[in-house]
């Protein structure tokens, strides 16, 4: 066997000998940790390659990451902007990765690696400082520049000076236009363009700049108040301008404005100067560098006094002496020059009288600023000039005080304070703005536009250095360059290339959430990239420069897939649609490097998985994909995308990963690999497998052939190849290396996790691996060598420690996990774990190699780094960790923990004796982090929040005696708040100073004496609370500047400054390095912490100017708010969880009026629901729900009431324990951003109050045994849990939790507790303690289940059931489990205990009922208590699995709820089950009236025939065919002129998804007669209206005539062929009556808008078409989908009763019409509009009513010919169905699953 050269260290030689074995250079050895539970390994740094220690069950890993040395390039700040310098001297300019697209930096670009060449604009001396353009053109003389139309210069004696007024109402004919010819160009190259205007008053205007890129591309820039909203080309940007009236107060403009729309002037708007930053808006917008303004056209309705350039900002309203006194030219900021400004009368202020607005890095969907007034007062420092944030500023009144609040959910302001702290300018957001549902977005925003504008220097002070971690969303992404040399792979929302050589890193920055997928060219010069979420977008880079090209939506939720053609012209994406339907995209990519932007080539959806799909590199239009049981080859043509199926054989049922469509030694080559360990090769020309290999692991010697192929195969997940051999990565953490014709395996190299992905270099020489556990390396073939390129987490990292003399940063993570990294090389130097614990805190020694960790258990444990070992573990506290920090001098330890008990530590000989531990005294809810405690710089004061979060505490550090206790409500009297102050945090400043810093709930810093108590100053004015997502704040303490940077796409959860000053170090979903770029002098000692940070000012500093104080802040969400989730949740596996039916439409609520339907009745119970009925039995009340609606029925009369309030499908309800409250839950209402719960009144019905809080779905309420409060808690993707008061059902607390829960309980002992169940583990929560959590896990015997379901039993008792079929016991008291026992083979999901019995539901269909009489008694044996002391008393198995049960106190007899849609009546004592409520499981294909109205009928999906008695909806008959879906019937019609008779049969015709029709009987309940007349499903059947004749439509258009007596087939017409039938109908007609014979006419409707209308007699054999009707529709590319629809809506057609000879017809058409057709005039008669396109139609027998049903979940009731129509709540999906009774007098309709009955009361 050959063996490739060179693969010899760290990998094994698979010959079937022992090979090479493992590499493990080095000989670094670990040791036992010393305690449970605990693991450790000790990484041996300068190693090289990949190798593994074990011990006690945990697997670390070792080893250097090669090469990771050198420094970064200088990209600047995480996607800001930096702006030209205005210092004299040479200006330099340079591109690199940023938020959006590029930026501008001082330093000129980096050299090296990507680089651009510094460019030096040259700016005319003529222009310096500014240009005044109507002076320099002298627009006066009319010579250089042009007017047409009422343009006049006029004088203004406010203004003291010339004006230009505009006036007209067509901008082609009044216009003021520079320069004078379009030939000809003004050549200004001023970075800001000055516009000195007001708008004429209920006028509208329009204003154009052409201006010229680098490119000599001409870009129009137009801004508008008839604009209505911005739209871009390649050549013009238009936007729309918001007008505000300069007499409206604050708060009333800032409303309008943040709702408002362009629209005319205002008749007091205020004349504006408007700063217009054209750079950044070509580079934002296009991409484009912007090179000079080349000509200016002011059009209609303006006041224009002036028109500027400049390269410098002016700031209006400040004085050259107040610059000179701020020095605000080093920020590149001027006073406003005297021939440009508006004069300001003595006494007055600029922001009073005028407006001014700066419009720079924006949205391109916001409107261009809006007219506002910045109240501003003069400052003898400095002047800061305003930003508009998206293009809207407001402002607040001068000298108001409140502190700013900056809710997650409403961005509603930003509020900077002044650098006096009295006046303050408000940024505010448009309520209908994108951000509004992706605040990392609006984040992105504010930081470009709202904070630039501070005077910190440098600006930015922070430059991103390095980024720890790999993967997020997925870590099955890296890519290798062209040229071998770099890596590029994402780490949570940042893209992140890595030089191999230098091991620098470039940042790709701009999306705002996780990225999912990537994808590079051929040449990879370009990069496609795109991120997950609800609003999933890609972009495009190019690689070289690092700037994004383009910024394109992918119409995709979840985007798992991307892949580029060789030439990088297109690009295919997989993903799912809103829908959760698989879609694949194609994209032409082929204009973006020429200024083009992405356009859709085609897209298509399919019902096939995709797990991988690859463009081929020899057409641009072929594709390849794989997935579970199919592998498809795709083909785009003519705009459409079509595929065809491999044919597989056997192997059609393989599950397929990936595959390599790379060019091979032959040409099409396709390999496709699987779970199974098979390698399939395709023949892309012939549609078939060419041949295929099962991948087997190595065997040992002696094992036969046939033990070999009976073994496992290699569970492949990724597949690579080569031009001479092939990589695969497997579930069984090896990377294989074979050869091309897979007869052997090479080489393969052990990973400690599954390898995700694999990736051979463009050179073979090296292969990239991916791992599950966040690990990214690649073995070098050359050198014989892997290298580790990155560890991370696996999990949100929690907090951090900074060794200073090491320099080795240790993190603690949800992964429970604590490791500890090199900074400068970052490598992973030690790895600790605890599998049952979570490390919260941790906090290295200031001078010894000792680590200290605090865990969620409340345990303190000690590390010592350089044995690798457990020192001590201190059990001081029974809760979570929340403080842990060492004093300064290293002398002592403080922790504290959830409970507010704190404690003292000493440590002598490096071990820690405990000195003195105090309790309730830190607050319960100070939170977690080592900030929570904070220690002095002299080690003498230690300073916390507590004993509650009003008292700022501190103490003698050595001994914990109290010095001083500051409540900081009452601090502030100045405040206007009316809620206290709370503290948040706390921290020392510099010794010398003796400061105490407290951050408030009203975002204020207090700065304290630490001795005295007394405050200074309310820190720098009042702080925002800016978004919650990833970012930090950095700012002076002093003086209130403050710079914001983004990068972390979760919270970032601490922030602190490295001890030497030169780094700031924050974490959250990753480690981040950033690099602190203050002068020197400022560089000083080290401080705490993460919310408060402070950079202290080095002793001895001479310039006074220069020592500042530096603060670091983490914006955090406010109470009631929640951090921003993972999008990448997976449902847990547990039926337990409930998921709501799929649905295409949306809910508009019905105007209220008069009611002439009432609904009478629901047919059916909501399966899908989750614990969706109660029943008390000592009141009697019975409630169960059924889609959208509750009903609430009588058990003895049978009677319903109907409570309607919710818009979807009800997911739960919960009884209060008195029976007088129900809550009800539901998925969002229309308009709404949460979940809806309503509270109901049992007594009345009434909806008490509506609650909203979760996010997505609500998975399960419970009252609390006293009924004092409501838990409610969110499915898998909210994750939240929330507890009301049922006083004020006002939230009393809401906590995320970190896994998804099933099910809740309050405890009947303690009123304060309560359990619930989730992964694994029980969670039992104290409400007394703020919420505290104890995670109890499941036994061990267990394994790896999910608790699904639990109920407390009695005395203590609770009882847990598992998705394997297990029942647990445990003791509340101690919160173990004491016992279990196999109690079913399948889910349990529903578990009742009363007394000494117990009642089990799983997803067997069966429920049992067990005596746990003697569980009470095992307690005292504990563990080895056995299951034998259970007894299962009866067993009953029922339609379904159980989803839903309530019995009595005795367990004697209870009510259970099936997903068949069924409640049963349980009696245990006689052992029966009687069927109370039963409904169709799946969708409701047909609903019918009996002739007499006494029955209904109704078919479904699921195949069954249901006929109901309508007096009390009871279930009389079902028949049921099996493995088909009934997809039509109809009710045979009594014969004209017949009295029924008492033993007169009634039959029912049903036609089926195979082309059959059966007809049933339904007295004898039997079927009577089967027949075949299709070839394909039916949609459509009907009777003769004699019973004679049976008229079928199929999915084929065929329409056939049976006759039911004889079975035989008697007519088949083929005219509608092609097109599904929708309607086939039948009425009576005279027998001459419109001119043809028979006395029956009959329609058939198509979905081709088709409709055809016959005349027949039966008896005669005569079947003649009377008349053929086509309907029009739109023309184009919309009438294969609808605007807003996922489907056409269906063609429906119905005779009209009460009005002989005209029919109706609704459908898609030309509009939303309801058509009355004339087959006598052969003409449409009149046409009733609707609101939408309608689902179902029924026409009144007797009465001229239309009943419509329409997508939107609405019932019309049309009264005809004309009148109001009335509209109908209660359906919670489609109303896909409406069937008048023959009476008229009642009215079915069906919505999914749920059958409605009507009646009509008041026609």
């Amino acid at each position: 066997m050959s063996v490739l050269p060179g693969l010899e260290l760290g990998l094994r030689v698979v010959t079937g000998a022992q090979g090479l074995g493992a590499l493990s250079p080095g000989t670094g050895d670990s040791e036992d940790a010393g305690t449970r539970g605990v693991t450790g390994h000790r990484s041996v740094p300068g190693s090289r390659g990949l190798h593994t220690l074990r011990y006690e069950g945990i697997t670390g890993h070792g080893g250097s990451a090669h090469g990771v040395n050198g420094v970064p390039p200088g990209l600047g700040r995480l996607g800001t902007w930096r702006y030209w310098a205005t210092a004299p001297g040479l200006q330099g300019q340079g591109y690199g990765g940023g938020d959006l697209g590029a930026y501008r930096g001082q330093c000129g670009g980096c050299p090296g690696w990507g680089s651009v060449p510094p460019m030096i604009p040259v700016l005319a001396a003529w222009q310096r400082p500014y240009l005044n353009i109507f002076k320099h053109f002298r627009v006066e003389e009319w010579k250089r520049s042009a007017k047409e139309g009422d343009v006049a210069a006029l004088t203004d004696t406010r203004l003291k000076g010339t004006i230009y007024r505009i006036r007209g109402s067509n901008p082609a004919s009044s216009y003021l236009q520079l320069p004078r010819a379009g030939t000809q160009s003004l050549g200004l190259t001023g970075r800001y363009l000055y516009l000195l205007f007001r708008p004429l008053p209920r006028k509208h205007f329009l204003v154009h700049l052409d201006v010229t890129t680098e490119e000599n591309q001409v870009v129009r820039i137009s801004f508008s108040s008839v604009f209505k909203e911005f739209k871009s080309t390649a050549t013009w940007l238009q936007f729309p301008f918001v007008c505000g009236a300069a007499s409206e107060g604050t708060a009333r403009r800032g409303e309008e404005l943040g709702l408002g729309a362009p629209g005319a002037a205002p008749a007091d708007t205020r004349w504006t100067c408007l700063v217009l930053d054209l750079p950044s808006i070509l580079a934002l917008y296009l991409s484009r560098r912007y090179s000079h303004l080349r000509g200016v056209k002011l059009c209609c309705n303006l006041l224009v006094k002036n028109l500027c350039t400049s390269d410098l900002l002016f700031e209006p309203g400040v004085t050259f002496g107040e610059a000179r006194l701020g020095d605000l030219s080093c920020r590149g900021v001027a006073p406003m020059p005297r021939e440009l400004a508006f004069p300001v009368p003595k006494g007055e202020k600029w922001h009073n009288l005028y407006d001014y607005i700066r419009y720079s890095s924006s949205d391109p969907t916001a409107p261009l600023p809006t007219q506002t007034s910045l109240g501003f007062s003069q400052c003898p420092q400095v002047s800061g000039h305003h930003w508009g944030w998206m293009g809207e500023l407001l402002n607040s009144e001068p000298l108001a005080p409140p502190a700013a609040s900056f809710d997650s959910a409403r961005l509603n302001a930003l509020k900077l304070s002044r650098l006096t702290g009295e006046t303050q300018s408000c940024l505010c957001a448009s309520e209908r703005a994108p951000w509004r549902e992706d605040p990392s977005l609006a984040l992105s925003m504010m930081v470009l536009s709202g904070f630039l504008f501070q005077g910190l220097v440098p600006d930015p002070i922070l430059k991103l250095r390095t980024i720890i971690g790999f993967g997020g969303c997925s870590t099955k992404w890296a890519l290798w360059t062209r040229d071998s040399t770099a890596v590029v792979y994402p780490c949570h929302a940042v893209i992140v290339a890595l030089l191999l050589k230098t091991g620098e890193q470039r940042f790709f920055l701009g999306h705002t959430d996780k990225v999912s997928a990537l994808a590079f060219s051929g040449s990879s010069t370009l990069l496609a990239s795109a991120q997950t979420g609800p609003c999933s977008l890609g972009r495009l880079w190019d690689f070289p420069t690092g700037s994004c090209l383009c910024l394109f939506k992918t119409s995709l939720q979840s985007l798992v897939s991307l892949s580029f053609s060789h030439s990088g012209a297109v690009l295919c994406g997989v993903g799912k649609d809103v829908h959760s339907k698989t879609m694949v995209m194609v994209w032409n990519t082929a204009q973006v490097t020429r200024g083009g932007s992405v356009t859709v080539l085609a897209k298509a959806h399919t019902d096939v998985d995709i797990q991988a799909m690859k463009i081929a590199f020899f057409d641009d239009t072929r594709m390849v994909s794989c997935g579970r049981d199919s592998i498809r080859l795709w083909r785009v043509r003519n705009g459409a995308l079509r595929s065809c199926p491999v044919a597989l054989g056997e192997y059609h049922s393989l599950d397929f990963t990936d595959l390599a469509f790379e060019e091979g030694p032959r040409d099409e080559q396709d390999f496709v690999c699987s779970r199974s360990g098979h390698v399939l090769e395709v023949d892309y020309k012939n549609v078939c497998v060419r041949s295929a290999r099962r991948l087997l692991p190595a065997q040992p010697r002696g094992d036969t052939e046939e033990q070999a192929e009976s073994s496992p195969g290699i569970a492949i997940n990724s597949i690579s190849m080569s031009s001479t051999f092939c990589a695969t990565g497997s579930e069984d953490g090896y990377m294989r290396l074979w050869l091309l014709d897979f007869s052997a395996a090479v080489l393969e190299a052990e990973h400690e996790a599954s390898v995700s992905s694999v990736c051979i270099s463009p050179d073979s020489h090296k292969v990239l691996s991916t791992t599950a556990s966040g690990n990214l390396g690649y073995l070098d073939i050359q050198a014989q060598d892997y290298n580790t390129l990155m560890r991370s987490h696996k999990d949100s990292v929690l907090g951090f420690s900074v060794e200073s003399k090491w320099k080795q940063i240790a993190t603690v993570s949800q992964d429970n996990t604590i490791r500890v990294w090199d900074l400068t090389s970052r490598q992973q130097l030690y790895d600790f774990s605890a599998a049952e614990e979570t490390p919260c805190t941790v906090t290295f020694h200031p001078f010894w190699k000792i680590l200290a960790c605090g865990f969620d258990s409340g345990v303190v444990r000690t590390f010592s780094l350089a044995a690798s070992d457990l020192l001590l573990e201190h059990k001081q506290h029974r809760t979570a960790i929340t403080g842990l920090t060492f004093s300064p001098d290293g002398n002592f330890m403080f922790s504290s923990c959830l409970q507010g008990t704190l404690a003292l530590y000493s440590l002598v000989a490096r071990k820690t004796q405990v000195l003195r531990v105090l309790g309730n005294v830190v607050a319960r809810d100070a939170g977690s982090g080592v900030d929570t405690l904070v220690v002095s710089g002299d080690s003498r004061l230690l300073a916390f929040v507590g004993p509650s979060k009003y008292i700022v505490t501190v103490m003698e550090a050595c001994s914990l005696d109290e010095l001083l206790r500051v409540d900081i409500s009452i601090l502030d009297l100045h405040s206007t708040c009316t809620v206290l102050d709370s503290a948040v945090k706390v921290c020392f400043g510099p010794v010398l100073q003796g400061e105490l810093l407290v951050s408030t709930s009203s975002n204020k810093i207090l700065v304290l004496d630490a001795k005295t108590g007394r405050l200074s100053s309310v820190g720098a004015g009042e702080w925002s609370n800016p978004i919650l997502t990833g970012q930090v704040l950095m700012g002076d303490s002093r003086r209130a500047l403050s710079q914001v940077f983004i990068g972390h796409s979760e919270p970032v959860h601490q922030v602190a400054f490295t001890p030497d000053q030169e780094h700031v170090i924050s974490v959250g979903d990753a480690i981040f390095l950033w690099d602190f770029l203050a002068p020197p002098p400022v560089r000083s000692s080290p401080a705490c912490a993460q919310h408060l940070h402070i950079s202290k000012p080095q002793p001895g500093c001479c310039s006074q100017t220069l020592s500042r104080t530096f603060l670091l802040c983490v914006a955090e969400p406010r109470k009631g708010t929640k951090p921003p989730k993972s999008r990448c949740s997976i449902r847990p596996d547990s039926y337990r969880h409930f998921t709501p039916h799929f649905k295409a439409s949306v809910f508009l609520s019905p105007p209220a009026g008069s009611e002439v339907l009432k609904l009478k009745a629901v047919i059916g119970y909501n399966g899908n629901g989750r614990g969706n009925m109660v029943w008390n039995p000592d009141t009697g009340f019975f409630a169960y729900s059924c889609g959208c609606v509750i009903v609430v029925e009588d058990l003895h009369s049978g009677s319903q009431n109907h409570w309607l309030g919710h818009a979807q499908e009800i997911s739960t309800l919960a009884l209060s324990h008195h029976a007088q409250v129900l809550a009800s839950a539901s998925g969002k209402k229309d308009g709404d951003s949460h979940c809806q719960i309503c509270i109901w009144s049992t007594q009345d019905g009434a909806c008490t109050a509506e609650l909203f809080h979760h996010e997505t779905q609500v998975q399960v309420m419970a009252f609390s045994w006293d009924d004092r409060f409501l838990v409610t808690i969110g499915d898998y993707s909210d994750q939240t849990m929330a507890l009301w008061s049922t006083h004020t059902y006002e939230l009393v607390l809401s906590t995320c939790v970190s896994e998804p829960l099933h099910d809740v309980a309050f405890s009947p002992v303690s009123h304060q507790g309560l359990a619930c169940v989730g992964r694994g583990a029980v969670m039992f929560w104290l409400l007394e303690q703020q919420g505290a959590i104890h995670r109890a896990p499941a036994p061990d015997v267990l394994g790896l289940v999910e608790m699904t379901s639990l109920c407390y039993g009695a005395d203590a008792l609770l009882y847990t059931g598992t998705n394997s079929g297990q029942i647990c016991v445990w003791d509340t008291e101690t919160n173990s489990c004491f016992m279990t026992w196999e109690a079913d083979e399948g889910e349990i999901g529903v578990l009742v205990c009363r007394h000494n019995r117990l009642v089990s539901g799983s997803n067997t269909k069966r429920i049992r009922l067990w005596s746990v009489a003697t569980v009470q008694e095992l307690r005292l044996k504990g563990p080895n208590a056995r299951c034998g002391s259970v007894l299962l008393e009866h067993e009953i198995t029922l339609d379904g699995t159980i989803v839903s049960a309530a019995f009595d106190d005795s367990l004697e007899m209870g009510i259970v709820g099936t997903t068949a849609g069924t409640l049963w009546y349980i009696n245990w004592v006689e052992s029966t089950s009687i069927r109370l409520i039963s409904g169709h499981k799946n969708k409701v294909t047909e609903v019918c009236f009996s002739p007499d109205e006494s029955h209904c009928a109704t078919c479904g999906e699921d195949g069954s025939v249901r006929i109901w008695a309508l007096g009390s909806t009871e279930l009389v008959v079902q028949f049921q065919v099996l493995n088909q879906s009934c997809q039509c019937l109809a009710w045979k019609p009594r014969p004209v002129g017949v009295w029924p008779c008492p033993g007169e049969s009634q039959h029912v015709v049903a036609g089926y998804s195979d082309g059959t029709v059966r007809v049933f009987s339904v007295s004898r309940t039997e079927m009577e007669l089967k027949m075949h007349p299709h070839a394909a499903a039916l949609t459509a059947i009907t009777y003769s209206t004699d019973g004679e004749m049976i008229l079928s439509g199929g999915k084929d258009g065929i329409v056939a005539v049976s006759s039911p007596r004889t079975g035989m087939t008697i007519h088949v017409l083929a005219d509608h062929r092609g097109s599904p039938i929708t309607v086939l109908q039948c009425t009576r007609k005279q027998y001459h009556d419109l001119g043809v014979e028979g006395g029956e006419l009959w329609l058939a409707s198509s979905s081709d808008r088709r409709v055809s209308v016959w005349a027949s007699d039966w008896l005669q054999d005569k079947c003649e078409l009377l008349d053929w009707l086509s309907f029009p529709a739109p023309a184009g590319p919309e009438v294969s989908v609808a605007p807003g629809l996922d489907s056409l809506p269906p063609s429906l057609a119905a005779f009209c009763p009460w009005e002989h000879g005209v029919l109706v017809y609704v459908g898609f058409g030309l509009q939303k019409e309801a058509l009355f057709y004339n087959l006598r005039k052969k003409q449409v008669l009149r046409k009733i509009s609707l609101p939408a396109f309608a689902t179902s139609l029924s026409l009144s027998p007797s009465t001229p009513f239309m009943a419509i049903g329409f997508r939107d979940r609405l019932l019309r009731l049309q009264p005809c010919p004309a009148g109001d129509p009335q509209d109908y709540a209660g359906h919670d999906d489609t109303v896909h169905l409406c069937r008048f009774a023959p009476s008229g007098r009642r009215l079915l309709t069906a919505s999914h699953s749920a059958v409605l009955v009507w009646e009509l009361t008041g026609a």
